[in-house]
């Protein structure tokens, strides 16, 4: 063996693996946006948690927001509605259409009581003054009115559901309560969902 066939050797593999370095780069290049396209884009990102300001929300009224595309719905429960809803729990949670919480606050499996569904209350609130809930019927996915039905609660006209005043299914053919979002207090007057 010669030193040019040595040399030439040399030659043959530089050209070899440039070459598949440059396949590489190139695959990597063309490849990359199609990869990128499945991130969610920058409208989705910033709707995935949203805060909302509830310092005026006045207890017995209640706010609806936007978020994901959906109306969440924002009580300001009376000492009165959450006495009622507490009387609504002595009924026994077993005996309603569904008896799970739907809370993404807690375990899957936690039972549906009113103090499941509620938001622990910020420093000077009667406890289970808030409640947060998706604003759409789990029938099919119409938007109940609130303060109607025959529970006090939410009322879906299209179909006949009834929730109560903690957003739980009593009546007609819905088969889930209103889900709870997750949220969290970040202060005294502001809620983060998502």
């Amino acid at each position: 063996m010669s030193h040019a066939d040595d040399h030439e050797g040399t030659r043959r593999d530089f050209l070899f693996y440039a070459t598949g370095g440059a396949g590489v780069v190139v695959t990597g290049a063309a490849v990359w946006p199609l990869v990128n396209q499945m991130n969610p884009s920058a409208d989705v990102q910033a709707l995935s948690s949203i805060r909302v300001d509830v310092a005026g929300v006045e207890p017995g009224s209640q706010l609806t927001v936007k978020w994901r595309g959906k109306p969440v719905f924002i009580r300001h429960r009376t000492d009165t509605e959450i006495t009622a809803a507490r009387e609504q729990d002595a009924q026994g949670v077993e005996g309603m259409p569904d008896p799970l919480a739907r809370n993404s606050n807690l375990a899957p499996d936690a039972p549906a009581t009113d103090a499941n569904r509620v938001m622990p209350s910020p420093e000077g609130e009667s406890e289970g003054a808030w409640l947060v809930q998706m604003g759409v019927c789990t029938h099919l996915g119409c938007v109940p009115l609130g303060d109607a039905g025959e529970f006090d609660g939410w009322f879906c006209p299209c179909h006949g559901s009834h929730y109560d005043l903690a957003g739980r299914i009593r009546k007609g053919p819905a088969p889930e309560n209103l889900p709870v979002p997750p949220t969290e207090w970040v202060d005294n007057s502001t809620i983060k969902l998502g």
